[in-house]
């Protein structure tokens, strides 16, 4: 078994294991009870696809593939932040704080 060989198999066998992690992923998102299990599930998404992505890059031996890797990680993170950020917000608006109000 040559070295092409094997990275060729193993970046085959991680697409495929990255593509069921995606499918998992937007089940999630779908259906998910509450909007923390679809923010989770929304990061994992970003994940998968940075997998994806670094997949593709020793796949093909283009390492500019990288760059959008870093991006999507940078958008990922934003993105977990700013839907964080609005689930405690919006938790805030709903419970009233001790002492205030009836």
């Amino acid at each position: 078994m040559t070295a092409t060989l094997f990275i060729e198999w193993s970046t085959l066998i991680s697409l495929v294991l990255l593509g069921v992690a995606l499918l998992v992923s937007l089940v999630r998102i779908v259906i998910g009870p509450s909007l923390s299990d679809r923010v989770l599930a929304l990061d994992l998404l970003a994940v998968v696809a940075m997998g994806f992505v670094g997949a593709i890059a020793v796949r093909t031996g283009l390492w500019l593939y990288l760059d959008i890797a870093i991006a999507l990680a940078l958008l990922g993170f934003l993105a977990t932040v700013a839907l964080a950020r609005y689930i405690l917000l919006r938790g805030a608006r709903q419970k009233p704080a001790p002492g205030e109000g009836r």
